[in-house]
């Protein structure tokens, strides 16, 4: 601690949007609702894939999880931003490391969610004759409770070795919630092994699955386009249309806000890429699946139709 005499601090101010304080009601208005709608249309999603038996299907299945994860993500971050807007929060140094927990599993699920997804539309468009035997029932379980061990494993060694820091004086975060980046800038303490840590734990879990998303779309599109009717072509498009989409917003995001050097952005542009990745991107992902899949438009109809008889 450089020789200094530092109060350890187990406490951490998170400054929210401390230069919009004259428009903190509006803006506390904005997030909750958004907050409310996505996690409303996220568990519509959970709810029509349940109920409907023509969603009974591993695709499904994996948007179902893609939606808890969502719920998981949001309901992490944005009811501590809520009243980190109203006034602001005093967080305590164990609340911000399982906060970290939380969010980094939600974002590990999500990287290996998508992943199997698109391996699940690889089987679907390049191996129609064989996608029944092998993305069986088991197979599809055995899928997704791999994604959540690994989700739930990766950040357990970076988040103990963070628990292990020191943190000097009054310790002040810019920021709407605990960020990971920004509590090591914080720290008194030496942080080259959390770093190190978090780089070896997050790094696999982030660059294979793009590589291995990248490399189905690639057989997916060589398959696509060998396909003599224009009718079938549209028809496989659509059935992948809409995974493409949500990954694209997804990495888009994740890519600008931890890849690229944080010091090339303010403080403000910051604070914006982690509103679309933790407010903004949940909520966009049960729309983008509801307004292109027509099996789910289709669900939600009946869903809807059937409500209405029973209020008659």
């Amino acid at each position: 601690m450089n020789g200094q005499n530092w109060t350890l601090s187990t406490e951490i101010v998170l400054l929210g949007f401390q230069h919009l304080q004259n428009y903190r009601i509006p803006i506390f208005i904005l997030f909750l609702l958004l907050y409310i709608f996505t996690v409303l249309a996220n568990f519509l999603i959970i709810i029509l894939v349940s109920s409907s038996h023509n969603l009974h299907s591993p695709m499904y299945c994996f948007l179902c999880h893609l939606s808890f994860s969502d719920i998981l993500l949001t309901t992490n971050t944005v009811p501590n931003m809520l009243l980190v807007i109203l006034k602001q929060g005093t967080m305590n140094l164990r609340a911000c490391i399982t906060q970290g927990y939380i969010f980094a599993l939600s974002l590990s699920a999500e990287c290996l969610l998508l992943t199997v997804m698109s391996y699940d539309r690889y089987l679907a468009i390049c191996k129609p004759l064989h996608y029944s035997s092998i993305m069986d029932n088991t197979f599809h379980i055995k899928l997704v409770s791999g994604t959540w061990l690994l989700g739930s494993l990766s950040p357990i060694v970076t988040d103990v070795l963070a628990a292990k820091l020191h943190f000097c004086g009054v310790v002040k975060m810019d920021h709407f919630y605990c960020d990971f980046a920004s509590l090591l800038e914080l720290s008194c303490s030496d942080t080259h092994a959390v770093k190190f840590s978090n780089i070896l734990s997050a790094a696999p879990l982030t660059i294979v699955p793009v590589i291995f998303i990248t490399a189905t779309y690639v057989h997916i599109f060589q398959t696509i386009l060998k396909i003599p009717s224009k009718i079938k072509i549209q028809k496989a498009f659509s059935t992948c249309s809409s995974h493409l989409t949500v990954v694209c917003i997804f990495y888009g995001t994740v890519v600008t806000l931890y890849v690229f050097p944080a010091t090339g952005y303010s403080l403000i542009a910051n604070k914006i890429l982690s509103l679309l990745y933790t407010v903004v991107t949940p909520l966009l992902n049960p729309i983008i699946y509801s307004m292109r899949n027509h099996e789910i438009r289709a669900a939600l109809q009946k869903f809807i139709n059937g409500r209405t008889v029973m209020k008659m």
